[in-house]
């Protein structure tokens, strides 16, 4: 059975949910530097990060979850060159031993967002 927790609102009505739980999984789409107003906070890569991990954050505690439940996570840079400070954000939510990750630099849909980020996680009462 599918659950749909309610977290933040749907990027621009986009259709899509931002979690999704089945099962013992909970699946958060990729999260984005917006703030609640839906703006882009800052066209500064760390306050963008900080922002997509906090939405992010919002996603798993909407499915009763935390960043220690995370099994994977995708992270979609606008430039490779990003990859570094990505891993810094990075570093201070999540500890040892990682989730799997993979990091893909692309072409992002909304101008000036520099990072997106989805994550797959595991309900902590089925680990």
């Amino acid at each position: 059975m599918l659950k749909h927790p309610r977290a933040q609102a749907s990027l621009h009505d986009f259709p899509y949910s931002n979690v999704v739980v089945s099962g013992e999984l909970v699946a958060i789409a990729s999260q984005v530097p917006f703030d609640d107003q839906d703006h882009l906070v800052s066209n500064a890569f760390d306050q963008q990060a900080h922002q997509v991990f906090a939405n992010l954050g919002r996603c798993l505690q909407a499915a009763r979850c935390g960043f220690a439940d995370v099994i994977k996570t995708t992270g979609y840079l606008a430039n490779p060159d990003l990859v570094l400070a990505y891993n810094e954000v990075y570093r201070q939510y999540f500890t040892p031993p990682y989730p799997a990750r993979s990091t893909v630099a692309c072409s992002l849909v909304v101008p000036g967002m520099l990072l997106q980020v989805d994550a797959l996680a595991v309900l902590p009462t089925r680990r």
